[in-house]
């Protein structure tokens, strides 16, 4: 059955508490296979399917993560919404660890990982200055004031390469940029979901302050690790809340939703016809 509402977990974040009915899928995909089979149930009842980016036992690294594979799975199982949970440091005072934060801008810095489906004779250029949904933020933000969670609306989260954690001149530019958040995952997730066409939003669970004050020891794994394990209960009752109001699909408007319609460059009748054929769940609805 179609699950229109998708779920990346993600540090932390391995199975999803409350998926009842559930059946693991592996779904084929042109680039490859996904970090862990697709788990799907029903969550209060509305259909969903997970997948844990980093794959269960958390064997993937940042950049090792098949993003292109991921995405490509959940839009191939029937969704239409793409929700991502991730792991945050924080870049500026008011972003205390603990609280949860849905970033609206990204600043992406990676250069080894694939983040377009594009390529190989079909060229597209999606619009991409808005990369989340204010639509779906908007859901999260009132579901999360009325559960009484730290939440807030928008920010800059900086995609960093890692695995590494950053430097303090590093933690100090980003910050001088105004930027609020760093992480390592969602803006390569985020460019792959507004080519498939999935309304997008990033859950942010922020963890640590980085590493751009003194009195901070940087960034350490397992203290972050320890705060994203008392964050995941929080991530987990907003996303039991909120899908109910998600369960009728975005709505027509949503710019996502229409994402290639003006993106691509190259003509039908030059593409080639093995690219054609790969990319044929993206745009085969275009008359390619």
């Amino acid at each position: 059955m179609p699950a229109p509402i998708g779920i990346f977990g993600g540090s932390g974040l391995y199975a999803m508490a409350g998926v009842r009915d559930t059946a693991a899928r592996r779904i084929p995909t042109p680039f490859g296979e996904t970090s862990d089979p697709l788990i799907f149930g029903t969550l209060e009842g509305v259909p969903v399917v997970f997948l844990s980016r980093h794959g269960l036992g958390h064997r993937f690294t940042p950049s090792e993560v098949n993003y292109r594979a991921n995405v490509w799975a959940m839009k191939a199982a029937g969704c239409e919404i793409l929700l991502s949970v991730s792991a945050v440091g924080t870049l500026q005072e008011r972003h205390e660890p603990g609280t949860l934060r849905l970033p609206d801008q990204f600043i992406d810095r990676t250069h080894l990982r694939a983040s377009t489906f594009f390529g190989n004779g079909l060229v597209g250029h999606v619009n991409y200055a808005d990369p989340t949904s204010a639509w779906l933020r908007e859901k999260l933000l009132a579901a999360g004031k009325r559960l009484l969670l730290p939440i807030e609306d928008g920010g800059t989260y900086v995609n960093m390469e890692g695995p590494q954690f950053s430097t303090r001149a590093e933690s100090r530019l980003h910050r001088s940029w105004g930027a609020d958040l760093i992480g390592m995952t969602q803006a390569t997730e985020a460019k792959l979901a507004r080519e498939a066409e999935l309304v997008f939003a990033t859950i942010a669970l922020v963890t640590d302050w980085d590493a751009w004050r003194d009195e901070e020891e940087g960034a350490v794994g397992s203290d972050i690790m320890a705060m994203m394990a008392a964050n995941v209960g929080k991530a987990q009752e907003l996303l039991r809340r909120v899908v109910g109001d998600l369960a009728g699909g975005p709505p027509e408007h949503e710019p996502a939703r229409h994402a290639l319609a003006t993106a691509l460059v190259t003509p039908p009748d030059k593409v080639p016809a093995e690219t054609r054929e790969k990319l044929r769940l993206l745009v085969g609805k275009y008359g390619y």
